[in-house]
């Protein structure tokens, strides 16, 4: 498969997901999206909040990073054996994945429904204009890769960078299921 049907794909099943989170947003209220199962676990508001963020400030600056001209570096290395893994399945592992609270990593609570619609289609505009510079990229600079901040993954280029997106909330949706069931369990 050529890298534009690739970057094509990827968004066609980034647009559909994207969808399915807003669609789902009509189940909720406010006060539901704030209910936390446990101090140190995340209200669905908070994982809304989550998935475009680590979007806009994560995967996609450094899709750009490695496109920009000086951005990325062919000697960064390549990826670990959870990098390859993941790349090889089409997805994360479905294992739950905790990380420690802290203000910097965890989301805040949200404002409103609004914001959580808004700050998703940002992040679906913001995966277009990315994926059509991909395709308009030459093959050099699609060498070029940027490390995973908690290198988890080793170094990715840009077109991986960007598929990382659409795994990364296909990913979430086994945490939407658990907290579906918690609330579920909450007003039954």
């Amino acid at each position: 498969m050529n890298k534009n049907m690739r970057i094509a794909d990827i968004l066609v099943r980034f647009d559909e997901i994207s969808k399915h989170y807003v669609q789902e947003l009509d189940e909720y209220c406010l006060t539901e999206l704030w209910r936390k199962p446990s101090e140190n676990e995340w209200s669905l508001g908070q994982m809304y909040l989550h998935l475009p963020h680590s979007t806009l400030n994560l995967q996609l600056r450094l899709a750009e990073q490695c496109m920009a001209p000086g951005g990325g570096s062919e000697e960064a290395g390549g990826k670990t054996e959870a990098g390859h893994a993941v790349f090889e399945q089409g997805s994360f592992p479905p294992v739950r994945i905790q990380v420690p609270a802290d203000l910097q990593y965890t989301p805040p609570q949200p404002e409103s429904k609004e914001q959580l619609v808004a700050k998703l289609e940002e992040a679906r505009r913001r995966m277009h204009e990315i994926g059509t510079l991909l395709q308009s990229i030459d093959s050099e600079r699609l060498q070029r890769k940027a490390i995973h901040p908690a290198v988890a993954f080793g170094a990715l280029n840009a077109v991986e960078w960007f598929a990382m997106v659409e795994m990364h909330y296909r990913h979430h949706l086994l945490q939407k299921e658990r907290l579906d069931a918690f609330l579920q369990m909450q007003s039954g």
